[in-house]
């Protein structure tokens, strides 16, 4: 019988989903030394890790595991994280921003403040360049969505190469810079590895032109001088930002104020109970019955 502990501020949530349909084979613990499976955020076990002798896997309840796979943390162990169910909400963020940004939502709201009556010129999301940085999952179903909007769709990746037939063209990683001159907007979906580290920084920002950014995957990949440095210059015309090096955002950080930069507290897409408990529940039976777990993240990879 293996022990599992949940280490997740939505504990009461998972504790409820289990009680009402348990896993045969797993009970539950509140003692790390019995633990074997972990059910847990990343950020709020990482500094915990050696309080499990016992552990043998942890199921993630992110997409994003960047704070276990420091190289100063043990690695004897499973480790698997969400995916599926980010593509949707993430999609949602992107063109709910885009579309307010173009038609210039905001604008208005501010006018009706003031009793005010002026129209603005726009133009429409179709026929703009979108280009996606990563094209996993999340990244293709944003191309997906933009897709039926009428954007074209640029992807860029490590190998140049992706079986999403929603991009138009598919670029590496080296070709980014290329990339970035035609893009009316630049998404990155990036996880947080050694390679995305600042890979979007002064010099490769400077190849936009008047780009609306977001970025919605990790933050190490945005350098946040570079950012500031792009909006100076026009290459960056907004960004919206969901992630950052350091959450929550220092109160002293100068994006707060800045009139090009939209913020939002890392909300772009929630980790819903029963979406991760449903991937849970199949990794344990795969576990239970020695079977190969789904969504495994390579410790050396970062994913």
């Amino acid at each position: 019988m293996h022990k599992l502990m949940i280490v997740s501020r939505q504990q009461t949530a998972y504790k409820t989903l289990l009680a009402e349909q348990p896993i045969a084979g797993l009970t539950l613990t509140q003692q790390p030394k019995e633990a074997t499976i972990l059910l847990a955020d990343p950020p709020k076990v990482a500094p915990l890790l050696d309080e499990f002798p016992a552990l043998e896997w942890i199921q993630s309840t992110f997409a994003g595991i960047d704070a276990l796979t420091k190289a100063s943390l043990r690695q004897d162990y499973s480790l698997t994280n969400i995916r599926g169910c980010f593509g949707q909400l993430i999609s949602e963020y992107i063109l709910g921003w885009a579309i307010a940004h173009q038609r210039r939502f905001n604008t208005y709201q501010s006018q009706q403040q003031a009793n005010h009556w002026q129209p603005h010129p726009y133009t429409s999301l179709a026929g703009k360049t979108m280009v996606v940085l990563g094209t996993g999952s999340i990244g293709s179903h944003l191309a997906r969505s933009a897709k039926a909007l009428g954007l074209e769709l640029i992807g860029v990746n490590r190998t140049g190469q992706s079986g999403e037939p929603a991009f138009d063209t598919i670029v590496p990683l080296t070709k980014l810079n290329q990339a970035l001159e035609t893009a009316d907007f630049l998404i990155s979906t990036l996880p947080a590895t050694a390679d995305t580290d600042d890979i979007l920084n002064a010099t490769s920002l400077s190849h936009c032109r008047q780009a609306v950014l977001f970025n919605v995957g990790r933050g190490n990949a945005l350098c946040e001088t570079g950012l500031l440095s792009a909006l100076d210059s026009g290459a960056i015309a907004h960004a919206f930002l969901d992630v950052f090096k350091q959450e929550p955002l220092p109160q002293s950080h100068p994006f707060w104020r800045h009139p090009a930069i939209t913020i939002t507290p890392h909300i772009a897409a929630e980790s819903f109970p029963h979406q991760v408990m449903a991937i849970f529940r199949d990794n344990a039976q795969r576990w239970l019955s020695q079977q190969p777990l789904r969504y495994a993240i390579d410790f050396q990879q970062g994913y």
